[in-house]
């Protein structure tokens, strides 16, 4: 199979097309024929070989894919050949083909096309557990969603306005924001333009908001919690301005503020599995109903991941990339 593999750590153009043997699946696994991979910025950071993978998980970066079932491994019960899915992966889905944990398959929904599927697993599962689980988000609160217009943003604005949230983004263009808005956002800040800390306060009567998803770390800590109102969460789920930060820790107290992050990665089958089961029932109506959909930007052939990567660097882009096969 063609398989795209990182040849050193550098530059998009270490991401090289080359052959590769077809991976068997294991016992609980599955072999899918990828019709599609999505592209995070975790592979990013792969590529620049900061985010090397879990211990036994393929060397071949994507973390998401969609396509149709090929071979099945044994104790697998629910799949069988050509079942439709997308699936969750810690690496090898920048391939024709990709071996997952039957667990962590889900059905690629009804109406959807099967490429565009390949852009729900990563995005759409660490959007559950980090708002729903970890940041407990309800009905009827308000949160606060950092890189509104990047893929986890799309998703978080999405699903937080299906369940009756307010929702406040930021994002570092007027056409972003407008996107952002357009998917549901109350508000979307600019925040190469005005202070966010400010604008929420202001439209939000000082309160502040319930919770902060941020994939941004660095001097965004202490601001995110100077916007948390009474009993609000900080959920952090990436580092992309650094992982050091003062915070006020009397303001923590004060407040009774929660403080939480997660990874998704590296957790076990098991605890991905329960994601996955949570994801299918409350996520897999809104999509089949056309309510919520991942927000595709482009879509590129699979040997042209370099370009892809490229793309996501220069940080233009609103929603999510493809490598399709």
């Amino acid at each position: 199979m063609m398989a795209i593999e990182i040849r050193e750590p550098g530059e998009p153009d270490v991401l090289v097309p080359v052959e590769r043997p077809m991976p068997v699946p294991a016992a609980g696994e599955v072999l899918i024929k990828v019709a599609a991979a999505g592209v995070n910025r975790p592979d990013v950071f792969q590529r620049r070989g900061r985010y090397p993978p879990p211990p036994g998980a393929s060397d071949i970066p994507g973390l998401e894919v969609s396509g149709t079932i090929e071979a099945v491994g044994s104790d697998v019960g629910e799949w069988q050949d050509g079942d439709a899915v997308c699936a969750l992966v810690a690496g090898g889905g920048y391939a024709e083909y990709c071996v997952a944990p039957a667990p962590q398959c889900l059905p690629a929904p009804r109406g959807m096309d099967l490429a565009t599927a390949g852009a729900i697993p990563e995005t759409f599962f660490t959007v559950w557990t980090n708002v729903f689980d970890r940041g407990r988000l309800e009905a009827g609160e308000t949160i606060l969603i950092h890189g509104g217009s990047s893929g986890i943003g799309t998703a978080a604005i999405q699903l937080a306005r299906a369940f009756g949230s307010r929702v406040f983004a930021t994002a570092g263009s007027a056409e972003k924001c407008a996107a952002c808005e357009r998917l549901g956002a109350d508000r979307a800040i600019n925040y190469r333009e005005a202070d966010f800390v400010a604008a929420v306060q202001e439209a939000t009567g000082g309160r502040g908001v319930d919770v902060v998803l941020d994939m941004v770390g660095g001097e965004y800590f202490a601001r995110n919690i100077e916007v948390l109102a009474m009993e609000g969460r900080l959920v952090e789920i990436a580092t992309l301005h650094g992982a050091k930060a003062e915070i006020n820790i009397a303001t923590v107290m004060q407040r009774r503020l929660t403080i939480t992050g997660s990874t998704l990665r590296a957790r076990s089958v098991a605890e991905k599995a329960r994601v996955a089961a949570a994801v299918r029932e409350h996520v897999w109506p809104l999509f089949e109903s056309g309510t919520v959909g991942p927000v595709v930007h482009a879509r590129f052939p699979l040997r042209e991941a370099a370009e892809a990567h490229r793309v996501m660097e220069a940080s233009q882009h609103i929603g999510k990339l493809l490598l399709v096969t």
